[in-house]
This record gives C-alpha cells, structure tokens and sequence, in this order.
C-alpha cells in the first residue's frame, strides 16, 4: 500500500486551499470578471504578490487605508510563502528553521512587492484605457524577473549569479497554468469556478515543490555566480515600457496610413454622405484640406473662421472627450450645412470614443452613420481620484501611475500623462464607457473594425451589441489594410459589413487572469451608478437600469 507523504499532502493543502476559499467568495457575490485571478493567489513568485497588489490597488479608497491593506498583504504573503516553502523543502538538503523562514519572507515580501509594483500600477492603467500595449508592458517584465525572484525565498544570495535552466522552465510552466486557469473559469459551467481554483491550486503545490529544489540543488554549476544578475535585472526590465509600444509599431499592419483613404482620395459616387475622420490619441494635422470637399478632418483645435478645421499637435488630442465633443457637434452642422449631405463619423482609437459620446449626448440627426476603428472596448474598469484628492478609490495606485508616467515621460517627453484631461473623462464617465460605448444607436448604422488585441484588452465576456469586422492586427493598424478600406467604403455606401473573427472569445478568456479587477459600478460614489448594470458581474452589455 502507498504511503502518501504527510508534508506532501499538506503542500497540496496549503496550495488548493486559498484559491479555493477566493474563488468561492467570488462566486457567491457573483464577480465574473475577476474569477480568473483566483488560481495565482498561491502561485509561484513574483506572480502571488503581483495577484495581491493588483487587488489592493483597486480597492483602498484612503490613505490610511492603503497602509493597512499593505502591512495586511506582506503578513499573509509572508505567511503562506514560508509554508509552502517549509513544506516543499528538499529532505537531502540542511533544514533552517521555520523562524528563518518566516523573517526571511517577511523582508522578501516587501522587497518583492516593491519590485513588482509598478507592474502592478501599469496592469490597473491597462483597465483604465484598455490598450494592450500597456498589458505587455506589465507582463513582460514579470515573466523576465520571474526565474529570478522564484530564488529569493530559499537562497541567502539569490541576486547572484544566472538562474537555471530548470528555474526558467519551471517559471514558463506557471504562467502557462495562470493562464489556463483564468481562461477555463469561462469555457464551464457556473459553479465549476470552484473545483478549476482547486485544481489549479494543486499544480501550484507541484510548481512550488519543483521550483523550491531547483534553487536548492542545481543540477549544473550557476553560472556567473559572483554577478548581481538580479538587481541588473530589475533595473533592465524597467525599460520594457519605454520600448514596448515602439516596438509593437513596427510590426506589419500597425501604421495608422489608412486614414489618406478618406482624406488624400476622392469619394466612390455610391457614397452620398460628408465624412468627418477622427484621428487618436497623439496624432497630428497640418490642417491641410482633404481631397474631396465632402470629407474633413476633425480637428481637436477647432474650425477657422471660415469654417475649416484647425492644425492640431499631439498634445491638442489630451483634452477632455466633453470638450471634443462640443468641437464635432460645430463640425457636423457647419459641414452639414456647406454640403447638404447627411454626415457618416469615422473615428479611431480616441476618435471613436469621441463620435460614440457625441452619439450619445449631443447627436445631430443627420450623423447617421459611424465607423468606429479600434475603439477602446470596456474601458473604465478601474478609478483613481484627481491629483488634488486625499482620498478616493485608487489614491495611492493614482500617484504611483502619476510618478511611473512622469518618469517615462522625462525620457518621451510627450506630455502624456494619467491626468491628462482625456484619461479623466474616461474615469469619470466609466459607466458609459463600460457599458454602452458598444451598444446599437436608433437610426445610426454602425460598425466596429476590430484588431484582435483588443480581444486581449476587453475581459470575457458579451462586448459588442453592434456589428464588428475583426483582423489580425495590432491598436491602430486595421487603418492601413487594403481589405479594411474597401470594407470602410462599402458600408460608407450603404452596404452591411460584418467578420468576426475565429478565436477572439478565446483569446479574451486567456488574457483574463491578466487584467486588474474591475471596480464594481455601483461602488464608486463619483460614477453615480448604484442601479446601473455592471458587466462585471453580469457579463452583458448594454443593459439598462
């Protein structure tokens, strides 16, 4: 008869136990949007502390708040380190002592947590905008540090020296299992939540005791041993986010060039409507007049005294999306007027939310058409307060963004910020933007050309009620497809258009564990929205009060 091993057994235990109790809660208060984070809550360094600060960021809603939740975090994360450490050690190898443990994990904890939080700070800015680049850039540099900082619990001189070739393996291995496990939370039935956490918390025990005994017994001799690899590490990996997004951009299919098919060419005879093009975030215009005088471009300036629209800079495009919207009602009509035609919006990235707000708040009836290119699909999920605020829900999570971005932003010098007028528009009016930016317009045809990253931006879950044409591209790159443009002039003439992608609802479950917990509707005083529908928890869209 097998004897199973009682330390074993409490491993597996001490492993299941957490995501389990985790996943029940919830599943009782019934929070979709953030079960597929339950699995990581014993997972392996760095990713058990990224799950904890990301929790914490979101929900601290004071100062003093924020201090409490922290000392909290260290102490469990502390805790429960130093047992599955204690109870994956290696019998071959010299026992410490639980008190060593115990003191070490506790100075680990915040040395970790400090290492990963900015990360963390850049996955809750990621729900704010929802633009992958800014997920990349939070995960990158985790799956870069992970092999070293799984040495830290076990090893007095973990900084030094290359982890092993077993280490990395192992590292992989436990982000492909996160990542599974938040996915399958979506593909089974509700109330299987619970069983996925304990399953998934069982192969964390195995990932713990694999990884405890590579550090400890390396099958080869580690290589550059009196090197500070880990702290060169750290100071390198914060050089993901200055090269993430110029990186993605040059990849094929993600230069914005497609926007000369609307403004550097005349229109087909079949489209009877003015177009307006709304450009995004950080672009610019020269004001130069489009081609066919029945296109133009918006500009985030305004109009000229003669009614032609203003050269704009970059920065221009940082004003709030009310303000914009303002601008394109003046727009619609004096072009309305001039030409006669009813007017078809298309917008990109910023633009799109900018023509879908108009749609919303200030429509004209004769916009009767939109294409939205790259819109940013549920956007909102997480707050912070404005820089003058002493309290609100993500105050600290708030400044370390506002430090995070200045420090990027002394190397890019743009401007950009998270206090830029129009990231504040977009906290402040989340409600709409989680929940009904997709949604159907009486009397508006519309259309969203979708890239697949925005399958990683959106979280699980119903996210369109309008007609959507999906390819494989990066933010801003369907503009330049030739299939796209001639997609884009035949809906301008009157023509359905619809492709949704193979795969996309796949590619959102597996991107699920990732993101930041959404900060329910009803929660945040500000929003105004006790009664309103919150997809986090319904998992649909467009459902009114």
């Amino acid at each position: 008869m097998v004897r199973l091993d009682k330390r074993f057994v409490g491993l597996l235990v001490l492993a299941a136990l957490p995501p389990v109790v985790e996943a029940t809660v919830l599943n009782v208060v019934g929070f979709r949007a953030a079960e597929g984070m339950a699995p990581q809550i014993t997972a392996v360094w760095p990713y058990d502390t990224y799950h904890d600060l990301r929790w914490l960021f979101v929900y601290h809603d004071s100062w003093p708040g924020f201090a409490l939740g922290m000392v909290a975090l260290v102490l469990f994360r502390a805790s429960l380190t130093a047992g599955l450490v204690a109870l994956s050690w290696p019998r071959q190898v010299p026992w410490p002592g639980l008190g060593w443990l115990v003191r070490r994990n506790l100075v680990l904890t915040v040395v970790i947590a400090a290492v990963v939080s900015p990360w963390a700070a850049l996955s809750m800015a990621a729900s704010v905008v929802a633009l992958s680049w800014l997920l990349f850039a939070s995960l990158v540099p985790l799956f870069l540090l992970a092999p070293f900082l799984q040495r830290a619990a076990v090893r007095g001189a973990w900084w030094r020296g290359l982890p092993s070739i077993e280490l990395v393996g192992w590292s992989l291995l436990n982000f492909v299992v996160l990542t599974v496990g938040g996915g399958v939370v979506w593909v089974i039935p509700l109330g299987w939540d619970v069983p996925v956490a304990a399953v998934a918390g069982l192969i964390n025990g195995l990932l713990w005791q694999r990884t405890v005994a590579a550090a400890l017994l390396p099958r080869r001799a580690v290589k550059w041993a009196r090197v500070p690899v880990a702290p060169l590490a750290v100071l390198l990996v914060f050089v993901v986010p200055l090269v993430v997004q110029p990186v993605l951009q040059l990849l094929p299919g993600t230069s914005p060039k497609g926007r000369a098919m609307v403004l550097d060419r005349p229109l087909p005879a079949g489209v009877r409507h003015a177009v307006i093009f709304l450009d995004g975030h950080g672009s610019t215009s020269g004001g130069q007049p489009a081609v066919d005088p029945n296109v133009q471009q918006f500009s985030y300036r305004g109009l000229d005294p003669r009614g032609q629209p203003l050269p704009y800079s970059a920065r221009d495009t940082y004003r709030s999306i009310e303000s914009s919207v303002g601008l394109l009602a003046t727009q619609v009509d004096l072009l309305h007027r001039r030409t006669g035609r009813p007017v078809a919006l298309v917008g990109h990235s910023e633009g799109a939310l900018v023509a879908r707000t108009y749609l919303a708040v200030r429509p004209h009836p004769v916009v009767d058409m939109l294409a939205m290119f790259s819109p940013l699909i549920n956007a909102g999920r997480s707050y912070y307060p404005p820089a003058g605020a002493s309290r609100g829900w993500g105050v600290a999570a708030g400044w370390e963004l506002r430090v995070l971005f200045g420090v990027l932003d002394s190397f890019a010098h743009t401007g950009s910020g998270p206090e830029e007028p129009f990231i504040r528009s977009v906290l402040d009016n989340a409600p709409f933007y989680r929940n009904g930016l997709m949604c159907p317009v009486p009397g508006v045809r519309i259309v969203a050309f979708l890239p697949t990253t925005t399958a990683i931006e959106a979280p699980p879950g119903e996210y369109t009620r309008v007609p959507v044409f999906q390819l494989p591209a990066l933010h801003g790159g369907l503009l330049s497809l030739p299939v796209v443009q001639a997609r884009l002039i035949n809906f301008l003439e009157g023509e359905p258009v619809s492709q949704p992608q193979p795969g996309y609802s796949e590619l959102q479950n597996a991107a699920a564990a990732w993101h930041a917990p959404p900060l329910p509707l009803s929660l945040n005083p500000i929003w105004r929205a006790k009664h309103v529908p919150d997809p986090a928890f319904s998992g649909k869209i467009c459902q009114s009060s």
